[in-house]
């Protein structure tokens, strides 16, 4: 930005400045150099005004990085959008001296250019950022290797996009003119299979494009933009990444967000599986069979009535597999999240057992009250000794279940107990401190007004003295 290449011009002048003072100074010797801090008759100061620019310069910048990732991610699906059109209707207008075909992948490649050119740009507004964050004067301080290998992989992925209409229409120009049958892509099938292979390939990896995605999420989140959050998490060490407001959305709206993921993978992974399987003409090939293998190979059922035959559709649903073992962990601790209790319903749930509990307690000892009343009236009359021992078989049993009923009351309670020690402790914790406060406070009085009782004694002794020397020299004049 303008400010900050002038800001950076001023800091080479004055640089350019103390050189020369420097050299004339020291005559041309280099072995005695001393940079000076400051210039006679300049001021070097921090000036309140820079950093006025420097907000406004970062908060321009970081709009223009919002503005470059919406349009990068727009041409990355734009290029995906004509790659499926590319793959979609080639089998179908693909004809010996067809330019449909060469046209929608000029137009790819074009997409492609310009998503590179893009990202480039997005880049070079990062490290003007960087630079302004950390007032660095050369720019070549923010190029780091994980810097450079970051923006190399991004350029190495953006590039990918399927050129084998190209290769077609020179073979098609070398070729002779007999009419090839029509193949799964824009290649004809004596072409090669393995024109074909690099076709499929690439336009399967064209997908990895929607990395962009995460970067779109996170520059347009309201975390990111809020001053508050930005703020609280400086103050608490939280660096604002992607993760972080990830977790932010799941925690806001589980739900929507897995509902959302699941239903764009679902359909993405089985146009890819319908292109992977088309060049074997089987019903894995056609979007309805498709979509109900990656069903139920996302849910790990795999009834067997329907599998991939190629290696592309293979690794397709192998990645499916493990992506719907992580979705079902996910959607557990979601349903378990909300099928629990908050605090006030488990407060009420718990205080309503331990009445139930309680009730039965008192009916269990006054069961164990009747039978032992019982037994002891079979021993005074002497009966058979088989109600004797009915007798007591229930007396065993009724404690039995009284000391059941006791334990679980016992077990309910610390449960209980536990779930209000912290608050408990909170409490009592933030009562100490008030009451430290207040007494630091009452200390502190004491000792200002035992300071100033001091005072006044020290005043009143003086005066008392010099009214004693006074006395004293009334009395004696000849004493000094």
């Amino acid at each position: 930005m303008e400010m900050t290449n002038r800001s950076l011009h001023g800091d080479s002048k004055v640089d350019c400045v103390s050189c020369d003072g420097l050299i004339s100074r020291n005559r041309g010797d280099s072995a005695d150099v001393s940079v000076p801090l400051t210039l006679p008759g300049k001021r070097t100061t921090h000036m309140e005004g820079d950093d006025l620019y420097r907000l406004r310069d970062r908060k321009l910048l970081l709009e223009d990085k919002k503005r470059l990732c919406a349009w990068t991610l727009g041409t990355a699906l734009f290029g995906i959008l004509l790659m499926i059109i590319h793959a979609e209707i080639c089998p179908y207008v693909y004809t010996p001296g067809s330019n449909i075909a060469l046209i929608i992948n000029c137009s790819i490649s074009l997409s492609t250019g310009c998503l590179l050119i893009l990202i480039i740009v997005f880049h070079y507004k990062d490290i003007q950022l960087f630079i302004i964050d950390h007032n660095q004067v050369d720019w070549r301080i923010a190029m780091t290797s994980h810097r450079i290998i970051v923006i190399t992989l991004e350029l190495l992925v953006c590039v990918i996009h399927p050129v084998g209409s190209y290769w077609g229409v020179a073979l098609h120009v070398n070729s002779s003119s007999t009419v090839p049958t029509p193949s799964p892509l824009c290649v004809s099938s004596h072409h090669g299979e393995a024109l074909m292979d690099m076709e499929l390939l690439l336009s399967v990896l064209m997908f990895l494009r929607l990395y962009l995605v995460h970067r779109a999420i996170l520059l347009h989140s309201k975390v990111l933009l809020s001053a508050s959050y930005r703020s609280i998490g400086s103050l608490n060490n939280i660096n604002f990444t992607f993760r972080f407001v990830l977790k932010v959305l799941m925690n806001k709206h589980p739900a929507r967000m897995l509902l959302v993921f699941i239903l764009f993978f679902w359909l993405t992974v089985s146009w890819m599986l319908t292109l992977c399987e088309r060049q074997t003409k089987e019903s894995t090939g056609h979007m309805d069979t498709a979509l109900w293998l990656i069903a139920i190979t996302f849910l790990t059922v795999g009834y067997g009535d329907v599998a991939p035959k190629t290696n592309c559709g293979k690794a397709v649903c192998l990645f499916t597999g493990v992506m719907g073992v992580a979705c079902t962990a996910m959607l557990v601790a979601i349903v378990t999240e909300k099928l629990a209790l908050n605090k006030g319903e488990k407060h009420v749930h718990f205080f309503m057992m331990d009445i139930q509990i309680s009730k039965r307690i008192r009916h269990a000892a006054a069961n164990v009250l009747r039978e032992c009343w019982l037994l002891h009236r079979a021993n005074v009359t002497k009966g058979n000794s088989g109600e004797h021992r009915k007798h007591q078989r229930c007396l065993l049993e009724a404690i039995r279940v009284f000391r059941h009923l006791r334990l679980k009351q016992r077990k309910l309670r610390d449960y209980v107990s536990e779930m209000v020690d912290l608050p408990k402790m909170q409490m009592i914790m933030c009562d100490l401190s008030a009451n430290w406060n207040n007494s630091y406070r009452e200390l502190e009085q004491r000792i200002l007004s035992m300071e100033q009782k001091l005072d006044e004694l020290s005043r009143c002794f003086q005066q008392t003295s010099d009214l004693l020397s006074q006395v004293v020299r009334h009395r004696n004049p000849e004493i000094r």
